[in-house]
């Protein structure tokens, strides 16, 4: 703490809470607050009833946030001992692993394209065939970026199955929870469509494998992906679905609210619990930052991408049980397992803040 005019105590930097909001912009402004206290009254209570109101919606507003948000780590390199490590530490990511990795992913895209494009061109009408292939290809490439992220990947329980009736939920950090899960099986995800070469690859490659891509600001998006979900979940030959049922991406440090839609197909549902080690690198995406191409160097010009992945023991709704119920059980057991904090938010507030109308009720 220090001394500036008038005698009033500035802290310091380190003692700032990044996670907390301003108090003062929540008080009222005006010479009311700096009034000597009398007797008290109960206009007085009322007075201040406005000011309670938005204190309490601060802190509300922060438990969301926190939920959202990429937590720098400590720096290390503070003295004159330890910076010349960090320096070292530079030049081998940005100048040797960075190219090395380039290098990989170059070479696994040229194998995969010099493959793909002749089983998709070639091999129509033997829709067996071409299936099976296609879906060892994709299993490839996504081998291939985990191999660019020198991706240090634990699997966890036995390896999913193609059955029917049967769903796979995880939690959702990045999109490149997605990869490390195709890698290991080839799954039909469903997903938020994307621009870009991410949309690009998403309506050419990825949909051979059965992914089903919606936009969240359609309503009619909805009601078709709902109707997908059904028919996909009944095939026999297809392949296993993947849903993601926060919406969105989470820090790896809480799980929101899960969407009740993958809970009421009827089907076996099979949760995967994945938590990243922030040691190496923070794998959080935040969209609204941060592009994907962006996202991808950050983990490209890291050390590692270190992550546990468990697939738990397989859940159906009970008797007694509501579709909102089931999805909360299925959180409860992927947050102990990872390790995270449940939080009471929809994920969707990341995107669209509720009206007055309805903050109010």
């Amino acid at each position: 703490m220090s001394s500036g005019k008038g005698g009033e105590l500035i802290p310091s930097s380190s003692e700032l809470d990044l996670d907390r909001p301003n108090i003062e912009d929540y008080l009222p402004s005006g010479s009311s607050i700096h009034e000597p206290l009398g007797k008290l009254r109960l206009c007085d209570l009322l007075d201040i009833s406005p000011t309670l109101t938005e204190a309490a919606g601060a802190i509300v507003d922060d438990s969301f946030t926190r939920c959202f948000k990429s937590n720098p780590p400590e720096p290390w390199n503070w003295n004159v001992y330890l910076f010349p490590l960090w320096c070292c530490g530079v030049v081998i990511r940005y100048l040797i692993l960075f190219p090395v990795r380039v290098i990989v992913l170059t070479v696994g895209w040229i194998i995969f394209l010099s493959c793909f494009i002749p089983v998709h061109l070639l091999l129509k009408g033997h829709d067996k065939l071409q299936k099976n292939m296609e879906r060892a290809l994709v299993e490839l490439i996504c081998s291939f970026f985990v191999a660019s992220w020198t991706g240090v990947i634990n699997y966890h329980g036995p390896r999913p199955s193609m059955r029917p009736k049967q769903v796979f939920v995880a939690n959702h950090t990045s999109m490149i929870d997605f990869i490390i899960l195709e890698q290991m099986s080839s799954f039909a995800v469903i997903m938020q469509k994307h621009p870009g070469w991410v949309g690009l690859l998403q309506s050419t490659i990825l949909e051979s494998v059965g992914c089903i891509w919606f936009n969240r600001t359609e309503a009619k998006d909805r009601e078709t992906v709902t109707k997908k979900l059904r028919e996909h979940s009944q095939g026999v030959d297809n392949n296993p679905l993947l849903i993601f049922p926060e919406g969105t991406c989470v820090n790896n440090q809480y799980s929101v609210m899960f969407k009740k839609g993958a809970f009421e197909l009827g089907c076996t549902i099979c949760p995967i619990a994945i938590k990243y080690n922030k040691i190496f690198v923070d794998a959080f995406w935040n969209s609204r930052k941060q592009s994907f191409t962006m996202h991808l160097l950050q983990l490209m010009t890291s050390w590692a991408v270190v992550c546990d992945v468990w697939y738990l023991e397989p859940q159906n709704l009970r008797p007694d049980e509501t579709p909102i119920e089931f999805a909360e059980r299925v959180r409860d057991i992927i947050s102990v397992r990872a390790g995270l904090k449940k939080v009471p938010w929809d994920g969707y507030l990341k995107y669209s803040r509720p009206s007055p109308k309805h903050r109010e009720r």
